[in-house]
C-alpha cells in the first residue's frame, strides 16, 4: 500500500516535490527504495522502530 500511495502522489506532482511517506509495512523498505532507484528519485530511509519506517522522497 505505501508504494501505491507514493505512485499516486507522484502522478499528481508538478515540478520538484518532496514527500514524507510513513509506513508500518516491513516490506516497504525494499519496495519503496527499489522503486525510487528505478525511477531515479532521491530517497532517504529512516527506521523509526520495528514497525515504523519513514521515507523522505524527492522528485525532480
Amino acid at each position: 500500500m505505501p508504494l501505491l500511495m507514493l505512485k499516486r502522489a507522484l502522478k499528481k506532482a508538478d515540478g520538484i516535490q518532496q514527500y514524507l511517506l510513513k509506513s508500518s509495512d516491513p516490506h516497504s523498505e525494499i519496495d519503496v527504495t527499489r522503486y525510487c532507484q528505478i525511477q531515479q528519485l532521491q530517497c532517504l530511509t529512516q527506521k523509526i522502530s520495528d514497525t515504523e519506517f519513514h521515507y523522505l522522497i524527492e522528485s525532480t
